[in-house]
């Protein structure tokens, strides 16, 4: 089969690999689409995590059973299944507590496993056992459903920092997740949307925002107090990987206002500094945002069939498996929305 393997940074070719042949407790997917993750960008630029330094990349996709082993009940060929990074061991701390994304020997599809930039996809029967492959719902296009793997985090961060009815919610970033949490947090029942925006504005209006600030020509922070009437936001989401924007979410929250750490930052530049006396004396409560338990990735699933999320407003750019070097290109350099690989496509489609 075709697959674009990682072989260290800022270096994936397209090539000839083998498919794994499909034990008494696997299935082979052939794989339909798969978005490309900013995560995904990051690795390609400085490498892989638990210093793996070649793996077929790819976390975020879709696709059809073409085969089962004999021990295999939950999954038959021609499933239509959708498909999530976390595999968790089950036993440790964190894991009993259903805490599975904090996993202490968390490992990925995409990293540790084979991913989505491939034909075709082999997953273990231990993968099947501890990680989140789950029947797409009648209704939901296969392209669709490669959206559920981030639309995921967005629900899981969300649910997490009780964004909710009334609620105005500023969001920082106007990419791709920042666009996923507009969505998500006007389906909670948040009254107004301010977005925080840099290079992707026009892609972001069309999400409907009430209010869309240019951090290239505004201050946010005053913007948001100005749109509040000095009190700041209910709830501030860093949807981007620029660690001095947790510094403005600090600044624009309201008292005992609800700032979520969503965005994970370069790793050779992980600090910040946050006004501690802001936190203090206005009771504000900052939280991280990392990943979501299985039940999540299927309620994703249900909120694209329920309308609720619009996938193709996002697929804006795709490719076939022999283009993706473009579209990591486009993905970085803000020209595509999001990024969307057809392994077994031939042309380009961009709008």
């Amino acid at each position: 089969m075709k697959a674009a393997v990682f072989e260290g940074p800022e270096r994936l070719s397209v090539q000839e690999v083998p498919v794994e042949a499909c034990g008494p407790d696997d299935i082979i997917i052939k794989v339909h689409a798969c978005g490309i993750c900013g995560s995904d960008i990051r690795n390609f630029k400085t490498g892989l995590k638990a210093d793996v330094e070649r793996q077929i990349m790819g976390h975020e996709y879709s696709g059809t059973v073409t085969e089962t082993g004999r021990n295999v009940t939950r999954y038959k060929v021609g499933d239509r299944v959708a498909v999530a990074p976390d595999v968790n061991c089950g036993t440790c701390y964190y894991c009993r507590r259903g805490w599975g994304n904090l996993c202490v020997n968390h490992r990925m599809i995409g990293t540790h496993w084979p991913g989505g930039f491939a034909e075709f996809c082999h997953f273990s029967g231990y993968v099947l056992d501890h990680g989140m492959i789950h029947h797409i719902p009648e209704g939901v296009d296969l392209e669709d459903a490669a959206l559920a793997e981030p639309a995921s985090s967005v629900i899981a961060a969300q649910e997490r920092a009780s964004v909710g009815l009334g609620d105005t919610v500023l969001i920082i970033g106007d990419g791709p997740i920042g666009c996923l949490h507009t969505e998500i947090a006007r389906a909670r029942g948040a009254s107004r949307i301010i977005m925080v925006g840099l290079m992707r504005l026009a892609e972001a209006e069309r999400f409907e925002p009430d209010a869309l600030i240019d951090a290239a020509k505004q201050n946010p922070v005053e913007e948001v107090l100005a749109l509040t009437g000095g009190m700041g936001a209910d709830v501030a989401i860093c949807a981007n990987p620029v660690a001095s924007t947790q510094e403005q979410a600090v600044e624009s929250v309201r008292k005992r206002g609800r700032v979520v750490l969503f965005g994970g930052v370069a790793k050779d530049k992980p600090m910040t500094s946050l006004n501690s006396n802001l936190i203090h004396y206005n009771e504000l409560v900052v939280a991280g945002a990392f990943s979501y338990p299985a039940y999540i990735h299927q309620k994703a699933l249900m909120a694209i069939r329920g309308g609720q999320i619009h996938p193709q407003k996002y697929f804006n750019y795709k490719v076939g498996l022999d283009r993706i070097g473009e579209a990591f290109a486009a993905a970085a350099q803000g020209k595509a929305l999001k990024a969307l690989v057809l392994p077994h496509g031939d042309g380009e489609q961009k709008r």
